[in-house]
């Protein structure tokens, strides 16, 4: 045929290695097509002048680098070599991109021109004052040469008098690709100390730093002389260990996993260090939480696309300690921003959590973004994230986070004080329950609202690997109501309501509803939108709740499909509400049954600053 198969090495690595592609090219290809070709079959896109140098058979048999020299100008020649190596021509002078190994907003790196005297040491002179750091002795940094690998990193520290040119021109001769996959960093000398914080929770709230140490000293054998506890998180039952011996961290890690207190598992997460005296002054960095258990499974995929798309560390799981050890990682930052990815719960669990820690963070008003990986996901409707994540790219989203507006939001604190003792209580003498506090984001629901939210969850724990997609969790609520359609209640009898120290009376309703943002339900509208000289216009900043009333089952149904809104029955800003039998209560998608006694409705603390996310088209 008029055709050759040539095999081509990528560099002196692969002669070495025996690993080489083929290329098929007509028989009276020029020298350029061939190199054209190789560069092709290995994908090598650069503006780099490229020759290809014949390899003898017995070179590949002894793997032994082929002699520079042998130079045999055109291909087509009585005896074409089977075997070609890639190779850059050699240059007088080159342009390399020099990376700072530290933050430097709106730098990604600085281009300098080398030539044949450029050392380490004048490069470094070079690039300094590029980067702001002009000032500076040159014998606190170094170049380190990174070559990121599809396997591995591999960094190596440059001698100040390394000849630049020689040190690419020995890389490329190893392999062409590994050029592309190098990067030179300028990085600071820094004393290097051993320090892992170890992050520990699930340990027994509300002790004292002594108590705490005493359990770890018990349980985990902890050596005082290389470990201390440097912050203590008692409300939450949590603490933090400074450990100067890597060895010792790691055996507190692993044994952390398989340790019990008062029957509750430990967890253990690695703080990174960050260092806030370094982070300039505009920046404000993200902090961002998956719940890999939200929304079918989805939260698991963004997990791993932040961790690419962001530095590691900035990206916590909810499920190994909660929100603490981001807050905690999060704590010296002086402005920085949260998005949290997961469902309404997950949102109030996070919000909890700031409320809890806030005082203990420089930056104590972080505004939180939603990417909404729930059923409900009304928070995230309300804030125009959206009803649900719907596979968009993980990059175009944190755009949008960075574009968002930030608007407040108020908070609710609900104080359930049951007067009677829990049901199955032996011959009626026990303790009634003591008060239960919690705190409410979207709306809290009595009656059948709450009843519904009930069986669902009991069906969830039967069996939760049945509950992984958004369409599977709505048909199980829609087959619960239906069961519910026959039964008549007279909620307003069993319950007595007060707004602002007024009674209100209420009319023939199954279920009642306090609502904070104009979403229920998967998005219904609860409240309406026709205007009423009664009440004022619902916000979700206005610092009132709305006090909606449902018939029952068909009636919520109608308020779903969208036909009709709930009876508007009051609006304000401080609420109790007497019940005078057990009664279904949910906050937020949580659902339980509610001994007779008071429910107190009021403001929680400051609002908490949330974005939403902006009308106008990305411009970035």
């Amino acid at each position: 045929s008029g055709k050759q198969t040539l095999k081509i090495f990528d560099g002196n690595d692969a002669v070495k290695r025996n690993q080489f592609r083929l290329i098929s090219v007509p028989r009276i290809a020029k020298n350029e097509e061939v190199v054209e070709a190789a560069l092709r079959a290995y994908y090598i896109n650069d503006d780099q002048t490229f020759t290809q140098q014949a390899l003898l058979s017995d070179d590949v048999i002894n793997r032994n680098n082929a002699t520079e020299d042998s130079n045999l100008g055109s291909v087509f020649r009585e005896s074409v070599p089977e075997a070609w190596i890639i190779r850059a021509k050699p240059k007088g002078e080159e342009v390399i991109r020099i990376y700072p190994a530290w933050l430097k907003v709106g730098t990604a790196y600085v281009s300098l021109r080398v030539n044949k005297d450029s050392t380490t040491q004048t490069v470094i002179k070079e690039v300094l004052p590029l980067l702001g750091r002009q000032t500076e002795c040159l014998q606190n940094f170094k170049l380190v040469e990174v070559l990121m690998g599809s396997k591995q990193v591999q960094r190596m520290v440059l001698d100040n008098q390394e000849l630049i040119l020689n040190r690419l021109k020995d890389i490329r001769k190893t392999s062409i690709r590994q050029m592309n996959q190098t990067r030179f960093y300028v990085v600071e000398n820094s004393k290097s100390i051993v320090q892992v914080n170890l992050f520990v929770g699930g340990l027994p709230p509300q002790l004292s730093r002594e108590e705490y140490i005493n359990i770890l000293k018990d349980e985990l054998a902890i050596k005082t002389n290389v470990v201390s506890v440097s912050h203590v998180y008692q409300a939450q039952g949590a603490v933090v260990l400074e450990i100067s011996c890597f060895s010792e961290a790691e055996r507190i890690y692993m044994l952390v996993k398989d340790t019990t207190v008062n029957d509750k598992p430990l967890n253990a997460v690695v703080i990174p260090e960050v260092m806030a005296s370094k982070i300039p002054q505009n920046c404000c960095p993200l902090l961002v939480f998956v719940n890999p258990k939200s929304g079918g499974l989805k939260g698991r995929d963004l997990l791993y696309s932040f961790r690419k798309l962001l530095n590691p560390h900035q990206v916590f799981e909810l499920t190994n300690g909660g929100p603490l050890p981001g807050f905690h990682t999060f704590s010296k930052v002086p402005s920085f921003r949260v998005l949290v990815c997961g469902g309404d719960g997950t949102v109030g669990w996070v919000l909890g959590a700031l409320e809890e820690i806030r005082h203990k963070l420089v930056c104590s008003e972080p505004s939180v973004a939603i990417l909404p990986l729930g059923t409900g996901n009304d928070l995230g409707r309300v804030l125009r994230w959206g009803a649900g994540y719907s596979g968009e790219d993980p990059y175009s989203i944190l755009v949008s986070v960075d574009e968002a507006d930030d608007v407040l939001m108020d908070r609710w604190t609900i104080l359930l004080d049951a007067e009677e003792p829990a049901e199955g209580a032996e011959n009626g003498i026990a303790e009634p329950e003591p008060p239960k506090i919690v705190q409410m984001n979207n709306y809290c629901g009595l009656g059948i609202d709450a009843e519904l939210s009930l069986d669902f969850h009991h069906a969830r724990e039967e069996e939760p690997g049945k509950f992984n997609s958004r369409f599977h969790n709505k048909g199980v609520y829609v087959k619960v109501g239906l069961q519910k359609i026959s039964h008549t209640r007279n909620l307003h009898r069993d319950i007595k309501l007060q707004v602002d120290q007024h009674e209100v009376e209420l009319p023939s309703i199954e279920g009642l509803i306090f609502i904070n943002i104009p979403s229920w339900g998967s998005g219904a509208d609860l409240w309406g939108s026709e205007s009423d000289n009664r009440f004022e216009r619902p916000r979700i900043d206005d610092g009132l709740l709305e006090v909606v009333g449902v018939t029952g089952v068909v009636h919520m149904g109608q308020v779903q499909g969208g036909f009709r809104s709930g009876i508007r029955i009051a609006q304000g800003s401080y609420f109790r509400v007497t019940l005078l039998k057990p009664i279904p209560v949910q906050v937020d998608g949580e659902p339980w049954v509610q001994a007779p006694g008071q429910i107190i409705i009021s403001a929680a603390g400051p609002k908490v600053h949330m974005l939403r996310k902006s009308k106008q088209k990305q411009k970035k």
